[in-house]
């Protein structure tokens, strides 16, 4: 009977370990996790949509705050000869880049701090993009952000143009 016993025991022991054995086999050893896949932020929304620009605009600028409720009162007398921002193939708005006799296709894109940007490429708050300082559906305002740039043509400030008759 002990010999029996002692068999079943050995027997059991024996099938004990080899699941273990097993079961080691199928774990992995600790080691350095793996890299993190890199993390793109997704773009901020901007404050408007681009369709909101499509339209004629009487154009001015300023260099000096101060001047900029002269400036709009200049751009408003501008509606005669009106500048007119259309809408772009891919969806952005057909506006000048400086010193460009071409208008070009540019993004309205969101930035950060609540921040709207209008400017080529995906990328908020670019060298060409200029700063949308204020819009309120009549007025908007454009800061260059370059500073280069925005010394050879200020601040521009644009007004919507009454509908044609």
């Amino acid at each position: 009977m002990i010999d029996v016993r002692l068999r079943g025991m050995l027997v059991l022991s024996v099938a004990v370990l080899g699941l273990l054995a097993l079961g080691a086999c199928a774990t992995r050893l600790p080691g350095p996790a793996p890299e993190p896949a890199p993390v793109t932020p997704l773009p901020l929304p901007p404050a408007f949509q681009p369709q909101e620009l499509v339209g004629r605009w009487g154009f001015a600028s300023f260099h000096r705050a101060e001047d900029q409720g002269r400036t709009e009162a200049a751009a408003r007398r501008q509606c005669g000869k009106p500048y007119v921002i259309g809408r772009g193939p891919s969806g952005g708005v057909m506006l000048h880049l400086a010193d460009e006799r071409q208008p070009s296709e540019l993004t309205v894109k969101g930035g950060p701090g609540g921040k709207t940007y209008v400017g080529p490429g995906p990328e908020p708050a670019g060298q060409q993009d200029r700063e949308v300082v204020t819009f309120d559906g009549r007025v908007l305002v454009l800061r260059w952000l370059d500073p280069g740039i925005a010394g050879r043509y200020g601040v521009g400030v644009y007004v919507r143009c009454a509908p044609q008759a």
